[in-house]
């Protein structure tokens, strides 16, 4: 499966939230897409279905693919700790998430567009792979031709979410990715607990 360029509202209300950020489209249509959107009677989903239904909203949320998706699961599992919780972390600790989370792209579509056309350096040294796995410490600017970039300033300008696991300074445009967040911290709402289950079957 090729990874999704479509409409995001569409996504968004088969989620019934705005999993893309903030999104007027969906506010004025929060029901799921289709000739049965608005229907008041609609069949329980199986478990199986919710867990499903999880598992693609964590996917469709940090843009990625089925068998990066599983790969991060494996890891996530044979790690000490909650898998779950582990799992949501190494989505986080992508460089794409972080340059999304800095505020260097408005979006993580953005964020793998910028990265992709070597925009981004990682201590220093130039990274173009939006699944780059970042470590606590390391240090994430924008290239020095890059500075310049309309889109990077518009981003930064209209930015106004602070992390505390990520410092970020806009003079320099250089940040640093200070540690892993805790779940706590994390606030996407996903039921991780449901994609464990779901695998673990």
């Amino acid at each position: 499966m090729a990874r999704y360029t479509g409409p995001k509202t569409k996504i968004a209300r088969k989620f019934g939230e705005a999993i893309f950020g903030e999104d007027k489209a969906f506010e004025k249509r929060n029901y799921p897409p289709g000739q049965h959107g608005l229907a008041k009677k609609r069949g329980k989903k199986s478990e199986y279905a919710v867990q499903l239904m999880e598992k693609q909203k964590a996917k469709y949320t940090y843009g990625i693919l089925e068998r990066q998706f599983r790969n991060l699961f494996e890891k996530a599992s044979a790690a000490s700790g909650v898998t779950g919780e582990i799992l949501l972390q190494l989505c986080e600790s992508r460089l794409d998430n972080v340059v999304y989370r800095m505020g260097i792209a408005p979006s993580r579509r953005a964020a793998r567009q910028i990265v992709s056309h070597r925009h981004i350096t990682v201590n220093g040294e130039l990274v173009n792979v939006p699944s780059y796995h970042l470590k606590a410490g390391d240090k994430v600017a924008v290239r020095e031709k890059s500075k310049s970039l309309e889109a990077i300033e518009r981003s930064l300008s209209n930015s106004s979410q602070v992390y505390e696991w990520i410092t970020w300074n806009n003079d320099t445009k250089e940040g640093t990715f200070v540690s892993v967040p805790q779940r706590l911290q994390i606030p996407e709402n996903i039921k991780e607990q449901l994609i464990v289950e779901l695998y673990n079957k």
